[in-house]
């Protein structure tokens, strides 16, 4: 059973791959490793996982301003996530999201945060809006 969502295009273009979910924040600046593209902060839900290859799906942004920095290091290093999915924006994960040149969406309607799980089949769709979910498991 697929899941369609609509929402606001950020950086447009079309990714699609298997999901990685955070219910929290990320911190760029000391949270992540960009030439690995693997979450580092210590206390963070998915310490040790990367997110490069897959679909980011995430509150937003957390910490100083250097964080659209990292993320567009990821995309240099060839870590980057293939696209973003986002629920508050700030200049921060716009930015990020801009440098990082993935397809992203915001504003959905429904929080993807909630409706999506690490292992879905995610298609983001940003030149239009759409992002479609197949669980884990479905076909």
């Amino acid at each position: 059973m697929r899941l369609i969502l609509h929402g606001r295009t950020v950086v447009p273009g079309v990714a699609e791959g298997e999901a990685l979910v955070s219910h929290q924040t990320i911190s760029g600046w000391g949270g992540i490793d960009p030439a690995t593209g693997t979450i580092i902060e210590r206390r963070h839900e998915l310490c040790g996982q990367s997110f490069a290859g897959k679909i980011l799906v995430f509150p937003g942004a957390k910490g100083s301003s250097g964080w659209s920095g990292f993320f567009q290091a990821t995309r240099l290093m060839g870590t980057a996530p293939l696209g973003m999915l986002y629920t508050v924006t700030t200049t921060k994960v716009a930015l990020g999201a801009v440098v990082t040149r993935v397809p992203t969406v915001t504003d959905l309607d429904r929080d993807p945060v909630k409706v999506i799980n690490t292992g879905d089949w995610v298609r983001i769709d940003a030149d239009h809006g759409i992002v479609e979910v197949v669980p884990a498991g479905a076909e």
